[in-house]
């Protein structure tokens, strides 16, 4: 199920939308299906970019920071899928630690951690907030800009378990990705369900790993629909050893841009398109939208001045880029208000929960969104849940959502074949 939404755009008919509602039955069937094989993450979000021949995953988060600016009626949908994920993980739980990130200067993230416990208490749970801060060593009430507040506590570790001084969870849900790496106090849990598992964290994952397992789940469902993979899947490559301060790596660079460039140029004139190529350099792990830049010429890469290579050396928390990902870039024909907007979708276990819409005014359609200036469009019911209704056009706002749904959840299902691949031996975890 998605939610049957208002949107504010307006777009062309498209192929691949008429497609998608043409066979809403074997596309559910087909995820049920998968479902079975692979355990989905317990949450994920997903950027989306339409342009209006292609519809694409460019960014796949397992740590979402963003449930506060989902629009309210959203809510008990979120509960729902939340049962279910507490359910399949721990179904005696009665007791959640949430651990955020140590970001509690910032107010939007603040209140994106008060709505993930509202929505994890409605399900029944007992739920604290945990602090992997030092100087949380008592608890620590803080006010919120919407006027709520936010208990943080110190984390107590007791022999093999982690809780709070007078709170013992089952399960401890990260809402921190672990830029920085795993504190020693989250390693060699007894008995205690860490979600998402360890390795989901920017210190293990890469881009283009779940990249590469997005390539098997397109081309699999693009096989059954009868239709092209590229038209649901960015090319990309990726390039280790880069250093841009020392200019290290820009021969690697420069290749992989103008390989993908080329194989962009094949595919828009095989499709009659006439817009121009680019790709999208970013840094490998990590988010927030930092160490990114769009490239039109592989001329480009090798031609940074100081400023630029300052830009993209540096990721989320100051951690030096030294691996990137060269991503084709997919145009965005949608706006909200006269700003260049991207789809966010929200998912809970294997459910979709809702989305917003990022926008920039500031921004071009072939730009990275994720930028100061930016900010958050809800997307709001209309009436009820529902699936696609076929008696409307493909790009009608139903339907719409639901071609974002249906791409988003390739990307969950692509993360989950990824995190089942990249775990480490039961011994380690232990």
């Amino acid at each position: 199920m998605v939610p049957h939404l208002t949107t504010a755009l307006v777009g062309p008919l498209h192929e691949l939308e008429r497609k998608f509602l043409d066979n809403a039955t074997a596309i559910e069937s087909w995820l049920r299906g998968k479902w079975q094989d692979y355990t989905p993450p317990f949450y994920g979000s997903v950027d989306l970019r339409n342009s209006g021949f292609k519809l694409a995953p460019v960014d796949m988060n397992l740590f979402p920071g963003g449930f506060n600016n989902l629009h309210a009626s959203f809510l008990p949908l979120c509960v729902q899928a939340a049962q279910t994920a507490v359910e399949r993980i721990c179904p005696d739980a009665r007791n959640l630690l949430l651990i955020p990130e140590n970001h509690t200067r910032n107010q939007f993230y603040l209140m994106n951690v008060a709505q993930l416990a509202t929505i994890l208490r409605r399900t029944g749970l007992n739920v604290r907030i945990g602090s992997l801060l030092p100087d949380i060593s008592e608890p620590t009430l803080l006010t919120l800009a919407d006027g709520n507040s936010l208990l943080l506590e110190p984390l107590v570790r007791n022999g093999n378990r982690l809780g709070l001084a007078d709170f013992e969870p089952c399960a401890i849900l990260l809402n921190n990705d672990l830029s920085r790496g795993v504190p020693e106090i989250l390693t060699g849990l007894d008995s205690q369900y860490i979600i998402p598992p360890l390795h989901a964290g920017w210190v293990t994952r890469r881009k283009s790993t779940h990249f590469r397992a997005y390539d098997e789940v397109a081309d699999e469902f693009a096989s059954m629909l009868g239709i092209d993979p590229w038209l649901l899947n960015p090319y990309f490559g990726r390039c280790g050893k880069i250093d841009f301060l020392e200019r290290v790596g820009e021969e690697c660079l420069a290749a992989q841009v103008d390989l993908l460039l080329g194989k962009i140029r094949t595919k828009y004139a095989e499709y009659g398109v006439s817009e121009t190529p680019y790709v999208v350099v970013k840094a490998d792990a990590g988010t927030y939208g930092m160490g990114v830049m769009t490239v039109r010429d592989a001329s480009e890469v090798t031609g940074l001045n100081r400023r630029q290579r300052n830009k993209m050396s540096v990721g989320k928390e100051g951690l030096h880029v030294s691996e990137v990902i060269i991503q084709e870039g997919v145009h965005t024909l949608e706006t909200v208000n006269g700003g260049v907007a991207e789809p966010v979708v929200y998912m809970l276990d294997h459910y979709v929960v809702g989305g917003f819409y990022r926008v920039h005014e500031g921004r071009g359609r072939d730009e990275n969104l994720n930028a100061p200036g930016m900010h958050f469009e809800p997307l709001a019911f209309e009436t009820h849940c529902n699936l696609p209704q076929s008696d409307q056009a493909p790009d009608a706002p139903p339907n719409r959502f639901y071609a974002y749904g249906v791409v988003a959840r390739l990307a969950l299902l692509a993360a989950a074949i990824e995190l089942e691949r990249t775990a480490p031996p039961a011994e380690v975890l232990a």
